[in-house]
C-alpha cells in the first residue's frame, strides 16, 4: 500500500534569515569589493606594488602591462556583476512598490516577500530556448543585445561610488558617458530592424525618434552643471559642489533646478521608462523591438533596462545632487587620512566607506522617484512625446544654458549670491515637500484608506 509522502517545510524564520543574508550580503560584498579595488587597481598603485613586492623596475619589467590589465579586468568583472545584481534587485523592488501602489500582493512566493523571484526569473530565462526567426538577419539579430549590454557596462567606468572610488576619472567623463550610452540606442535599432517584424520595426523607429530627440534637451541640460563646475570630469563636478543641499548644483543656480527637471525627464525618455515606453508598448506593438527575442538575449535587454535605473540615478546625483560629498568632511580630511603611505590607513578607508554610503543613499532616493513616476503616470502618445520635447524641453534647456552663463558671471563678482540662492531654493523645496506630504495624507484620509505595510 503506497505511503503518503509529506513535503518538508522550511520554517518562516529560516526563509527570512536566508533572504536577509542574500539580500544584504550580496550587494554588501559587491560594494566592499568596489571599495577595496577601486583605489588599488589604478596603474600607478599597481606599478608601485610591483616595484615594492617584486623588487623590479615597473618601467622595464615586461609583465607590468599584464599586471595592470589583470587588475583592471578584476575591477571590470566586479562592476559588471554589480550592474547585473542591482538590475535584478531593482526588478523585485519595483514589483513590490507597484503592487502596493495598486493594492495587490505582488511577489510573495520565492523567499521572504518574494525576494528570490528575480533569481528564479533569471535562471528561467537562461534555460529557455533561444528562438531566431527564419527571415531575420541572423548576424545583426544575434549581436544586437550585446551592443546594449556594452553601452550599459561601459557607463560604470566613470560612475563615482565615493571620493576615490571610481574606475577611471576621465577629464572628459561626461562626454565619454554620453558617447558609450549611445550604444544602447544602436542595439535597440538593430533589434527592431533585424527581426524582420513590423511590430519590432515600429518599436525601433519609435526608439530612434525618441532618443535622438530627447538627447538634445538632455545634452543642453548637462551643460549647466558643467558650466558651474568648469570641468567634464565626473569627480570634478562632485568636488565643485558642497555636502549640504544649499551647496548642490540643483539649488545654487535657479536655472539648474530647471535643468535638473529637464535632464530627469529626458533620461526617462532615453531609458524607455513610462510614460515614454513607446518603443515597447505591449498594448500596441506586442513588445516592440523585443517582440522576436527570447531566452538569454531577451534577458539582456531587461537587465539593461532595469540596471539603467541605477545609472540614471547615479548620473543625476553626480551632476546635480552633490554626489558623495559628506557633511563636515572636506578634501583636506581625505588628504590627511590618506597620508603618504602606498596603502592608506583605516581612517581613510572609513571616510571612503562613508562617502560611498552617502552616494548610494542619494542614488536610491532618485531611483525610487523613477519607479514612482512609472507607476503613477500613463503612457503618452507619440505626438505628445514629440511636442513635449521640441516645444517645451528644448527651449527651456537653452534658456537655462544662457541664464547659467550670465549667472556664472554674477557669482564670480558676488560669491554670496550662490549661498543666498541655495538657501532660498532649498527652503522652497522643503516647503513644497511638506505640502505635498500633507496633501497625500489628506487624500488617504478622504478615501478612507490607510498606509498598510503588514503584507510586506
Amino acid at each position: 500500500m503506497p505511503t503518503k509522502r509529506t513535503a518538508s517545510k522550511i520554517s518562516p524564520r529560516t526563509v527570512v534569515l536566508v533572504t536577509l543574508a542574500v539580500g544584504l550580503g550580496l550587494p554588501g560584498a559587491l560594494f566592499a569589493a568596489i571599495l577595496l579595488l577601486s583605489p588599488l587597481t589604478k596603474p600607478a598603485v599597481i606599478d608601485a606594488l610591483v616595484g615594492r613586492v617584486l623588487g623590479v623596475d615597473p618601467a622595464t619589467w615586461p609583465w607590468t602591462g599584464l599586471a595592470e590589465g589583470v587588475a583592471v579586468g578584476i575591477l571590470a568583472f566586479i562592476l559588471v556583476n554589480f550592474g547585473a545584481i542591482v538590475s535584478g534587485m531593482t526588478v523585485w523592488w519595483e514589483m513590490r512598490v507597484s503592487s502596493r501602489m495598486q493594492s495587490r500582493v505582488g511577489y510573495n512566493r520565492a523567499g521572504a516577500a518574494g525576494f528570490f523571484q528575480w533569481i528564479a526569473d533569471a535562471v528561467k530565462l537562461l534555460f529557455k530556448e533561444d528562438l531566431i526567426p527564419a527571415d531575420a538577419d541572423q548576424i545583426l539579430f544575434r549581436s544586437a543585445p550585446y551592443f546594449v549590454m556594452a553601452g550599459f557596462a561601459l557607463a560604470f567606468v566613470v560612475l563615482p561610488f565615493g571620493e576615490s572610488l571610481i574606475a577611471a576619472d576621465l577629464n572628459v567623463g561626461v562626454f565619454y558617458l554620453i558617447a558609450v550610452t549611445a550604444l544602447v540606442v544602436v542595439g535597440i535599432l538593430l533589434a527592431g530592424w533585424s527581426s524582420n517584424s513590423k511590430w519590432a520595426l515600429f518599436g525601433g523607429m519609435r526608439s530612434a525618434a525618441q532618443v535622438i530627440s530627447y538627447e538634445i534637451p538632455a545634452g543642453v541640460a548637462v551643460m549647466v552643471p558643467i558650466l558651474m563646475s568648469g570641468t567634464l570630469s565626473m569627480q570634478g563636478i562632485v568636488r565643485a559642489q558642497g555636502a549640504w543641499p544649499w551647496q548642490w548644483n540643483v539649488f545654487t543656480n535657479p536655472a539648474s533646478t530647471v535643468a535638473f527637471a529637464i535632464f530627469f525627464i529626458s533620461q526617462l525618455a532615453e531609458g524607455n521608462r513610462t510614460p515614454f515606453d513607446l518603443p515597447e508598448a505591449e498594448s500596441e506593438l506586442v513588445a516592440g523591438y523585443l517582440s522576436e527575442y527570447s531566452g538569454f538575449r531577451f534577458a539582456l535587454y531587461f537587465l539593461v533596462e532595469f540596471g539603467n535605473l541605477w545609472v540614471m540615478a547615479a548620473v543625476a546625483t553626480t551632476l546635480f545632487l552633490g554626489g558623495w560629498q559628506v557633511p563636515f568632511v572636506g578634501p583636506e580630511a581625505y588628504a590627511a587620512a590618506r597620508g603618504a603611505e602606498l596603502i592608506p590607513g583605516a581612517a581613510w578607508w572609513g571616510l571612503e566607506a562613508l562617502s560611498m554610503v552617502v552616494m548610494v543613499l542619494k542614488t536610491l532616493v532618485v531611483l525610487n522617484l523613477i519607479v514612482w513616476v512609472r507607476w503613477t503616470l500613463p503612457r503618452i502618445r507619440i505626438d505628445q512625446m514629440m511636442n513635449l520635447c521640441w516645444k517645451y524641453l528644448v527651449p527651456w534647456a537653452f534658456a537655462s544654458f544662457l541664464f547659467t552663463l550670465l549667472w556664472q558671471l554674477a557669482v564670480a563678482g558676488t560669491p554670496a549670491l550662490a549661498t543666498v540662492s541655495g538657501i532660498a531654493l532649498t527652503a522652497a523645496t522643503a516647503l513644497l515637500l511638506v505640502l505635498f506630504l500633507r496633501q497625500t495624507r489628506a487624500n488617504l484620509v478622504a478615501m478612507g484608506d490607510r498606509v498598510d505595510l503588514t503584507n510586506w
